[in-house]
């Protein structure tokens, strides 16, 4: 039976989580000033690079681990998370300075308008701007597109929109506990109730409506990507706990890339809480990034 790990520091990390969320009725202010709290109890060394930069309007952060060097122009393009209203480049920097550090390579977190003040499309409208940006910046073969939770989603929404309007793709793409349906139809939206301590159907439909509104989510794969195109998508690293709800929206995701001939790796991560890489004390933030660090590596290798 799928189970949450019991350790004292997965504790820790819920009881952040629950302490940063307020009451679903709150203002969106509060939920942004909650989340930024959180963050904000991880911080960055004193030898990370942060740099503002633009992207073609886009505002971004920059980051790049101490250890890591100028990256040799490598750079990992990363969505946050915050189900599509809240989160931020700046909340990031603790994350984005440990991913840099395991890919070997600069980290981007841009600041993609939020809703409700912008629905969807403008994410992802902000997205492929910024990807157009890296492209020219960076160029594809020194590219991999990175996003966790909404930013997941966002991540691989990039992806599919790029193969679709023809622009070169990047070496790869990483997805940490993907949202990638909004209208929660995943099993796992159902076995899992009462397990995830965080998240249900009910959030995730919810939060989604405020993003895409009355739209039908099925509907609009670059809102839910689950329900979209699979084929020609660069090789995918997803990851998600075993044990939250949104577990089979990368399962999901696994399967439709495997059908359409792509190339997928799938890891769940035994009795995590969701987004569990955002949390530096926890173990296995440690190990499921050391995992995608390995996967960044080896397509950067490719370069």
């Amino acid at each position: 039976m799928v189970g949450l790990s019991k350790s004292a520091a997965h504790q820790r990390a819920i009881d952040l989580f629950r302490a940063a969320t307020p009451e679903p009725t709150a203002p969106i202010d509060a939920w942004r000033d909650g989340f930024e709290a959180l963050c904000a109890n991880f911080p960055v060394s004193d030898d990370a690079r942060i740099e503002v930069i633009d992207l073609n309007g886009v505002a971004a952060l920059q980051v790049t681990a101490g250890s890591v060097g100028d990256a040799g122009g490598r750079a990992v393009l990363h969505f946050h998370s915050g189900g599509y209203v809240m989160g931020s480049a700046r909340a990031y920097c603790n994350f984005a300075e440990r991913l840099s550090r395991v890919c070997e390579a600069s980290v981007i977190v841009p600041d993609y308008r939020l809703a409700p003040d912008h629905v969807y499309p403008a994410a992802v409208d902000d997205a492929m701007t910024t990807y157009r940006a890296m492209l020219d910046r960076h160029g594809e073969d020194r590219l991999i597109v990175s996003g966790d939770s909404a930013g997941g989603g966002l991540a691989i929404a990039v992806l599919m929109a790029a193969r679709d309007a023809g622009l070169p793709l990047p070496l790869a793409g990483v997805a940490i506990s993907p949202l990638l349906d909004l209208a929660g139809e995943g099993e796992s939206a159902v076995t899992l109730d009462g397990v995830d301590p965080l998240i249900d159907r009910v959030m995730i439909v919810e939060m989604g409506k405020v993003y895409i509104e009355d739209r039908d989510p099925r509907a609009h794969a670059l809102a839910s990507p689950v329900w979209g195109q699979h084929h020609g998508l660069p090789p995918l690293f997803l990851t998600a706990s075993d044990a939250e709800v949104l577990r089979d929206d990368a399962v999901r995701l696994a399967a439709g890339v495997r059908k359409a001939g792509g190339d997928v790796e799938l890891v769940l991560a035994e009795g995590m809480v969701h987004i569990w890489t955002l949390f530096p004390f926890l173990e296995e933030a440690d190990r499921s990034l050391d995992q995608i660090g390995l996967f960044a590596r080896e397509h950067f290798a490719t370069d």
